[in-house]
Parts: C-alpha cells; structure tokens; sequence
C-alpha cells in the first residue's frame, strides 16, 4: 500500500514533530536533592540527568544506593532527587547444633529394656549474616554462609526386641546393615554388637576386607542429592576406633569392594550427580586406596574416567580374583582390566538389554575362590520376532580364565541372578567348591519377579532348591553369602541371606533354615 502526503499535510506534521522534540538545552534549573538527612536546592543546567546533576552538586552515589527518579531521568525546574543510603555489612555468629535422638530397635537386649548406646553432644556452626540497612535503619538479613565448626552426635538409645530364636555359631565374622547401622556378629548369632550408629548408611557400598578387619561403607551425604550423593568410609571391626572418611571418596554408587592383597587396599568408583533421573551420570572410573596403621592412603587413581560402552552412563562394577586379576561388567561386555596401564581387555560381550527406564543392567561378576572360573550372567535371544536387545531370557555362564573356554551352565534363570562361589572344601584327594544363584520365579518377568537360592556344584551337577520353601514367598534380589567355614555337625555349608527384612542361615545340604533377626530391618550382610 502506497501513501501520499500534499504538500499542507507535510507543513502540518513537520509543526507536530517540532512540538514532540525534546525542550532545548540552554539556561538552568533547580531541583531539590534529598540525601544524607539534608534537603538542599541546586542550580544545575536545563536537560541535565539525575546523574549529572548528582555530579554537579558533588552527591556521590554508592554501588547499592537508591536513586528516586533513576539517574537516566532527564530532569526539570523544580523536581525533586531523592537518594537512599543503602549499607551492606556481614556479621558472623557462632550458634549450638542440638543433637538428635533416634532409637534402634535391638535383639541383643530383652524386649521391653532400653539401653543408652550412644550419649549425645550438641555440635556448633558458624552463620555469616548479609545486612542491608537503609539510611541507618536495617532493612533485611540473610544467612549466606553455613560452616559446621563441630558435628552434633546423636543419643542412641536400643530398645529390646529380644526375640526367641536359637542361637548359632558364626565362624569368622558376620556384619549386617539394619536400619542404616552396621552390627557384627561373632562366634554365636547371640553375640551382637554395634559397629556403626549413625542411622545414615546407605548400603551401596557394605563390604568386609578378605580377613574381616576392617568394614567399607558408603553414608549418605547432608548435602542436597545434586551436589552429592555420598561419602565412603572405613572403620575396624574389633570395636576399637570410629569410622574414619576415604579423602576425596564421594558418590559411590556401583562399586567399593577389597583387593586381595596382604596389606588392606580396596577400590571404588565413581559418579556425577544429576537432578536429572537417575540422578547421576557415571565416570566408570576406579580408585584404588591402601590402608597404613588404619588410616586410608590418598586414592590413587587406576582407571581413567570413560563413557562407559553402551548405557555407559549408568555405570559399571569391577571384581577382583583372589590371585589379584581385575575383572569389569558393564551393560555390553565383560573383561580385565590392565592394573598398570588402566586399559581393559574384553573377554565376552554380552547383549545390552533395554529397559526403556532410566536404569541399565550390568551382568553380575561372581570369581571361583580358585580365580581359575568366573562366574557371570548373560543375556541370551528369544524366539523372532522379539528384538536382541528385548528379550527376556538371561542364562548363567561359567568362563574359564586359563583357556578362554565358555559355559552355559543353566539358562532363563533370571537377570538378577547374583551368583555366589563357597570356599573351596576338601573333597577326599580332591578341593571342590559350589555355586549359590538366584533362580527368578517367573524368568520372562525377571525384572520384577522374586527368586529363589540354587546351590549347584561349579560344573552346574547335583542342582537343588534350598530356600525357601516352594509354598513360600521368594526372595528379593541379593547376592548369597557363604560362610567362611563349616559349622560342625551340619550336612553342608551354610548361606546367609535376607528375607522379609530378616537374616536366615540356611544349611544347604540339608536345606535346613535359621532365622536369626525379627526386627524386618536387615538389608544387607557380608561374612568373612
């Protein structure tokens, strides 16, 4: 669309324009400026702003003073500048923590008695307080800074919940996570004793040294998910000493477990927290940390962060062998990791399943006590026209570490199966050892399905049932936990393990099983 102007209509938006313009500069005006307690008239030239006029009458203005009108005003005769004095200072105090009280529930007293296990202390911090005051009147304050100076300890306080059953023998040591603290148990199932009260452990990571002196754990942090997830610790199990912190050891999630060796040393792995589902992204890394005179060393590091393979950001696990080899599971392979060089070595890959969840599977490692075997999951194909990657069977393999051979000792048996090799025993002339694994109880639902524990011979022969009973509720998914030795008079080794929030041992020769807890607290055990 065109428009045209006649020549009037130009005279009479050119008189218009003229009007709109701003007012010429020339001559002075006088304003009032209010600051510092004081109003005071300035004469200061026509068309100036707020800020040059400011200027001329010599107001400095400060970096979080308020100006009324703001400095880009162009002023007239007669306005008024109002200034507001704004002071920020910082003030710190030094405040009491109170401590908390929390009660455990504890078989080792009668039901009914209460025991003081731990008297609390109240803890102190440092608040550093932000204060804005306007024209010499405080405005606002804020906390900005939080140190905790000292860390309150709670008052524990057991309450009996002494139960009836039959005490056992424990050979070695046995410690269980129950309500967030770790206890051990030794010589009888009777025998109990806290290690670790805090009521704030995790269990991603709970995990005995090969001798029993010591106990890996992972806290859960006081610090928002986000920015972390946890810390890991380490405390000796004889009752002398309190946990102590692994430097720079933070969001454990996958894996912390011991090495073989004659001096303590253990490894872990790490993650990077995410508000973003499942919370972390992982770096498939691994630290290893030798322990001096009970203090854990610096981490040194053995395996570079990386992607990880495929769902790489779920993470990965590593296992060691009793001869000291390194083995790794992640959701497309398994192998050995080169300790020196941090390069792995893939021995098998294993179809990666998909969840279509914000969670990936690892194949479960399991070594032979002899490192000669080891012992994982696998995922294995269904019928077309389900997808590799979709389907719903997953099959035990036995790899053989000394000729590279592979097999198949039990299939559809579930993808938490978690198999678990015994000590070796002797056998006549012979050393044997057995295989304990979760049997899913509907296998093309294993994701969701309760299990059972098979105890097998380590070439898959004489395979039996032995807990629990058929006509009962499955287990949850865990790793069976052999014992470090025989009991006397029993027809078998024993296993441990968690059902309906209870230890059992379970004797499986005779598929004779204790139970040991009825607090329904317990969620994990190691023996050693």
């Amino acid at each position: 669309m065109k428009f045209r102007f006649t020549f009037p209509t130009l005279v009479l938006l050119a008189a218009l324009l003229a009007a709109c313009r701003s007012p010429q500069f020339g001559g002075s005006a006088t304003v009032t400026i209010q600051v510092d307690g004081a109003a005071n008239r300035f004469e200061v030239p026509a068309g100036s702003a707020v800020s040059e006029a400011l200027a001329s009458a010599g107001v400095i203005i400060g970096s979080l003073d308020e100006v009324e009108p703001p400095l880009y005003t162009i002023i007239g005769d007669g306005d008024t500048i109002t200034v507001t004095r704004v002071v920020e200072t910082f003030e710190t105090e030094e405040i009491e923590i109170p401590f908390e009280r929390q009660t455990v529930r504890s078989e080792s007293i009668p039901a009914g008695e209460t025991q003081l296990l731990q008297a609390g202390a109240n803890g102190s911090q440092e608040l550093t307080w932000r204060i804005l005051s306007k024209n010499g009147e405080e405005t606002s304050r804020a906390v900005v800074k939080t140190v905790v100076l000292k860390e309150a300890a709670p008052e524990v306080m057991m309450v009996g919940a002494q139960s009836a059953f039959a005490p056992l023998p424990i050979p070695g040591k046995l410690v269980f996570l129950a309500g967030g603290n770790a206890w051990i148990m030794e010589s009888s199932s009777a025998n109990r004793t806290p290690l670790v009260t805090s009521g704030d452990l995790d269990g991603r990571v709970f995990a005995l040294s090969p001798n029993g002196a010591y106990l890996l754990f992972t806290r859960k942090s006081k610090k928002p998910a986000a920015e972390q997830i946890n810390t890991l610790w380490i405390i000796r199990t004889n009752g002398k000493g309190q946990p102590v912190p692994v430097s720079g050891a933070a969001n454990v999630v996958h894996f912390g477990g011991w090495a073989p060796n004659t001096t303590p040393t253990f490894g872990y792995s790490t993650v990077e927290p995410r508000a973003a589902a499942p919370g972390w992204q992982a770096n498939n890394d691994l630290w290893r940390v030798t322990i001096s005179s009970g203090v854990p060393g610096t981490p040194r590091n053995v395996v570079e962060a990386n992607s990880g393979g495929v769902y790489g950001w779920w993470g990965m696990t590593y296992a060691w062998g009793s001869d000291g080899r390194l083995a790794y599971a992640r959701p497309d392979e398994i192998g050995f990791v080169d300790q020196d060089t941090g390069l792995f070595r893939p021995l098998m890959q294993i179809t990666p399943f998909q969840t279509h969840s914000d969670w990936a599977w690892i194949p479960p490692l399991a070594w032979g006590p002899d490192a000669r075997t080891l012992f994982t999951v696998t995922h294995a194909p269904a019928p077309a026209p389900i997808a590799l990657e979709d389907s719903p069977f997953f099959d035990l393999n036995a790899l053989s570490v000394i000729n590279d051979a592979n097999a198949q000792i039990a299939n559809h048996i579930g993808m938490f199966a978690y198999p678990s090799a015994s000590p070796i025993r002797p056998s006549g002339k012979e050393k044997f050892y057995q295989v304990a694994f979760l049997q899913a109880i509907f296998p093309e639902q294993s994701e969701t399905s309760r299990y059972r524990v098979i105890v097998m011979d380590r070439d898959g022969s004489n395979r039996r049932t032995v807990f629990p009973p058929g006509d009962a509720v499955g287990l949850e998914p865990q790793t069976p936990v052999w014992a470090p030795l025989p009991l006397d008079g029993q027809a078998g080794d024993f296993i441990a393990v968690v059902y309906q929030g209870n230890l059992w041992l379970v004797d499986t020769g005779s598929a004779q099983a204790y139970q040991i807890t009825g607090d329904g607290l317990i969620s994990r055990v190691e023996w050693k």
